[in-house]
C-alpha cells in the first residue's frame, strides 16, 4: 500500500472548471486590493461618497488572497490523488521556483505573496500524507501558536506602516520573522488556508450536496466570525484596550476569527463557482474567463510589473480615490482576460506557468 492509498481521496475524471473560475475571481479580488494600496485609495469611507465601494474593497482585503491559497491547497491535494510520492518532489522544486520569483518580485512590490507560497507548498507537500483529522488539528495549532507569538514578540518589529516597507527583510532574522510571524501572509497561521484546501480536495467537489454545503456553510462561518468579532472586541477592550486586536477579523494581524472568516469566504466562492460552472447559460462566460483562471501566476506577475508600472508611469501612485483605483483594476482585469484568452488559442499554459513547468516539472 502506498502513502497516497492511506489518505481518503475519491476518484475523479476531467477538470473541475469551477475551480478555474474561482481562481479568476480570487485574482480579480487581489488586483482590486493591491491597486487600492498602491494608488493610495485606502480609507475612503462613506464620507467620500464611496461607502458601498469602500465596504466592498474592505471585504476583499485578505479574503481574496486567502481564497487563492485555499485553491492552491485544493490543487495540491488533487495532484496528490495521482500519488503523493510523485507529487512531493515536483512540489518542492516548484516551491524553489516560486521562492526565487517571489523574492525578485519583492524588490518591486513589498506585499508579494509568491515567496510565502513557496513555503506553503513546501510544508504542504510534507504534510500531504497526514489524515484529515490531523490536518484539522494542525490548522487549530497554527492559530493558537500565532496568538501565543503575539504575546511573546512585538508584531510591529520591522514594519513601517506609512509606506508598508519592512526594515530588515533582507537580513536572516528579519526574513524569518517576516516569513513566519508578521509579514503580509505569514506561514503561521496562513499555512492553515493551504491545509484547509487539501482537506477540501479529499471531498466530492463534483456533488451538488457538497457544493451547497460549501456555499451555505461558508456564509455561516463568515458571518459567525464577523458577529463574534463585533461582540468580543468591545468586551476585550473593556478589560484591556490592547486586547481588542485578538478578536479582529481583518488580515493584519491574522487572528483566529480572520482565519475563520477567510475559510468561510473561500468555501463560499468555491461552492458558488462550482455551481456556476455547471449552468449552461454560463458556458460563453466560462470559455472567456477560464483561460485567465488557468494563468493566474502569469497574470499575478503582470499586475505588478505591467499594471503597477503603467500606474506609476501615469503618475497615479498615491492620492487617488477608490473609484479611480477600482476602475483601473477592472481595466487591467479586462486586458488580462483578453490576453489569457488569446494566449490560450496557441498554448495550453501561461508564459510563467510554462517556464515553471520547464524548470521544475
Amino acid at each position: 500500500m502506498t502513502v497516497s492509498d492511506q489518505v481518503e481521496r475519491p476518484a475523479r475524471t476531467g477538470r473541475l472548471e469551477g475551480l478555474d473560475l474561482a481562481r479568476f475571481f480570487a485574482f480579480v479580488g487581489m488586483v482590486i486590493v493591491n491597486f487600492t494600496i498602491v494608488m493610495g485609495a485606502e480609507g475612503m469611507g462613506a464620507e467620500g461618497g464611496e461607502g458601498p465601494l469602500a465596504w466592498f474593497t474592505l471585504a476583499l482585503e485578505g479574503r481574496a488572497a486567502a481564497t487563492f491559497v485555499v485553491l492552491a491547497g485544493i490543487g495540491l491535494g488533487l495532484a496528490a490523488g495521482r500519488g503523493v510520492e510523485s507529487t512531493v518532489p515536483v512540489t518542492i522544486r516548484r516551491a524553489v521556483f516560486l521562492l526565487v520569483l517571489g523574492l525578485a518580485n519583492t524588490l518591486v512590490f513589498d506585499a508579494d505573496i509568491l515567496h510565502y507560497y513557496a513555503f506553503y507548498f513546501l510544508f504542504g507537500a510534507l504534510l500531504l500524507s497526514w489524515p484529515t483529522p490531523t490536518l484539522i488539528a494542525m490548522i487549530v495549532a497554527l492559530n493558537i501558536a500565532f496568538v501565543g507569538m503575539n504575546f511573546i514578540f512585538d508584531y510591529d518589529t520591522g514594519r513601517n506602516w506609512v509606506d508598508y516597507s519592512y526594515a530588515d527583510f533582507w537580513t536572516p532574522a528579519g526574513f524569518v520573522r517576516n516569513l513566519f510571524f508578521n509579514g503580509w501572509h505569514p506561514v503561521v497561521p496562513w499555512l492553515g488556508f493551504l491545509l484547509f484546501g487539501v482537506i477540501l480536495s479529499r471531498l466530492r467537489l463534483d456533488e451538488r450536496r457538497l457544493r451547497n454545503a460549501l456555499m451555505f456553510g461558508g456564509v455561516a462561518a463568515y458571518l459567525l466570525a464577523e458577529v463574534l468579532g463585533a461582540q468580543l472586541r468591545p468586551l476585550l477592550a473593556s478589560l484591556d484596550p490592547e486586547l481588542a486586536y485578538l478578536a479582529t477579523t481583518g488580515p493584519v494581524p491574522p487572528m483566529p476569527l480572520y482565519m475563520l472568516a477567510g475559510m468561510g469566504m473561500a468555501s463560499f466562492v468555491v461552492g458558488v463557482c462550482l455551481w456556476l460552472a455547471e449552468l449552461a447559460a454560463m458556458a460563453p462566460f466560462m470559455r472567456v474567463v477560464v483561460p485567465a483562471g488557468r494563468q493566474t501566476l502569469t497574470l499575478y506577475i503582470a499586475h505588478i510589473m505591467v499594471g503597477m508600472g503603467v500606474i506609476e508611469a501615469l503618475g497615479m501612485l498615491g492620492g487617488q480615490t477608490l473609484g479611480v483605483s477600482f476602475m483601473a483594476s477592472l481595466i487591467f482585469c479586462f486586458v488580462a482576460v483578453l490576453f489569457a484568452w488569446l494566449w490560450s488559442r496557441a498554448f495550453r499554459r501561461g508564459p510563467v506557468e510554462m517556464l515553471m513547468r520547464e524548470l521544475a516539472g
